[in-house]
């Protein structure tokens, strides 16, 4: 690190600069003290010959902008900003430590759980950007700071795109984010990019957490997008063996070429990395990463319905376990018709909106089996012997017993439509004369027929 006296500048504004931390093509940041409070800062300087371009200018406003419009303790805060004179500066809070990318070049990948932990707190951060309207279109490793505490924060709001106003500075067709970790349709078009381009980018750096290797490493920019979109990627088990299938899963559903195949959110990327249900803090919290990851109720029961061969419905309850455990076997018939509910009477919905079961049904990925268990062939009621049959005919589930409920619709399936009883007056008593006026009637029809039969003879 250069020394006070080394540097070219001395003082910014109300501020003394201390050092250089760190410097690229986008500019220099050093470490600063505010000359009356001596508050620690970081403060940002972009390139001289940058200064001349308008556009340049306003993106680095930008990112004051962006940053100072999210308060949250995962995302490093924006605390002044100078646009005039010679020398344009950002001042940001200095968070004392490193980047992940440099981490994982010291040291290699993380553990799974770290890795887990660290990217639950970017998902913090990004997610409150997301709800604030800002999408950042640039996260990656370099992009995260890691503090002595363990707290994580998201920087480099340089690029963030405006959704609703018109922060947005990408010229149409032009790509903008690091090529390595962005989504492929952001290479052609970043002026559309939207949350599903920073749930891939937080599927690529989870890659480079648990892996330690870069994503579409040592590749041209062309040949990156080419290998993107056909999804031409080692899985991240290929690196690290012992990684578990859920979060290879995630990983992989996440940097699917095809935007509608990602989650739809930072909430829902977090569901698929962990298997249960995750909310964002508020941010208020004392403790910025407190509950990023929810665990499973004590009283781990699902209640279940089911369709088998022949189409009728079978109403079960049982573990997470002994669910998956019959879904991977084929126990239950056609999984996109199975509905579940921790509750009996609640709401009940479909596999692939619930933590715990998406990744056996979600299009497009391979189910990993239910960890520690072995799949079951076939299904027999609670109550009954086990009795030849194929398909999910007449059977229940091993582990899983039947109860009563309601009756539920199940999707997939029309309602049946229903019949409703009408009631009608039975039909009144004939009396005796109306009786003999039909006979009269009758016996006048024959004898014409008779005397017409013997005229044509």
């Amino acid at each position: 690190m250069a020394t006070e006296s080394s540097l070219a500048l001395q003082q910014l504004g109300c501020y003394d600069l201390l050092g250089k931390i760190a410097e690229g093509g986008m500019g220099a940041v050093y470490k600063g003290r505010h000359r009356d409070s001596g508050l620690l800062v970081a403060i940002k300087v972009i390139p001289a010959d940058t200064t001349r371009s308008p556009l340049s200018l306003r993106r680095f406003e930008q990112e004051f902008k962006a940053a100072s419009l999210i308060d949250h303790p995962n995302v490093v805060k924006a605390l002044d900003y100078c646009g005039t004179g010679p020398t344009p500066f950002l001042v940001m809070e200095f968070v004392e430590g490193e980047t992940l990318g440099q981490r994982v070049e010291r040291d290699g990948p993380l553990s799974e759980s770290e890795a887990v932990w660290i990217i639950g707190q970017v998902c913090e951060g990004l997610h409150r950007a997301h709800k604030q309207g800002l999408i950042h279109r640039d996260v990656k490793p370099d992009n995260i700071m890691t503090g002595p505490d363990g707290v994580v924060k998201l920087t480099d709001l340089g690029l963030v795109k405006d959704v609703e106003g018109e922060q947005n500075l990408t010229r149409t067709g032009r790509g903008l984010g690091t090529p390595h970790f962005m989504a492929p349709e952001q290479f052609r078009m970043a002026k559309n990019a939207d949350v599903r381009c920073d749930v891939y980018s937080l599927g690529a750096t989870l890659y480079m957490l648990v892996t330690g290797a870069v994503p579409f490493a040592r590749t041209t920019p062309l040949d990156c997008w080419m290998k993107k979109v056909r999804n031409d990627l080692p899985e991240a088990r290929s690196f690290t063996p012992d990684l578990s299938p859920r979060v290879n899963w995630a990983i992989g559903r996440a940097m699917n070429a095809k935007p509608e195949q990602r989650p739809a959110s930072c909430r829902e990327f977090m569901e698929d990395v962990t298997g249960v249900a995750w909310r964002a803090n508020s941010g208020s919290s004392a403790s910025p990463v407190a509950g990023v990851i929810r665990k499973p109720p004590t009283d781990d029961l699902w209640y279940l319905v089911y369709r088998d061969a022949a189409g009728e419905p079978h109403t079960v309850k049982g573990t997470t376990d002994g669910v998956r455990r019959n879904v991977v076997a084929g126990s239950l018939g056609d999984s996109g018709s199975i509905v579940v509910s921790r509750t009996k009477t609640g709401h009940f919905s479909p596999l692939k909106s619930v933590p715990e079961f998406r990744d056996l049904v979600v299009p497009g990925t391979t189910p990993p089996p239910a960890a520690g268990l072995t799949a079951t062939p076939r299904l027999t009621a609670a109550d009954e012997s086990p009795t030849p049959s194929s398909g999910a005919s007449a059977q229940t589930v091993e582990d899983i017993t039947e109860f009563e409920r309601p009756a539920l619709d199940l999707p997939g399936r029309p309602e049946a439509p229903r019949q409703y009883a009408v009631d009608t007056p039975p039909p009144a008593p004939v009396s005796w004369v109306t009786w003999l006026l039909l006979a009269a009637t009758a016996a006048v029809v024959a004898a014409g027929g008779i005397g017409l039969a013997l005229l044509l003879k």
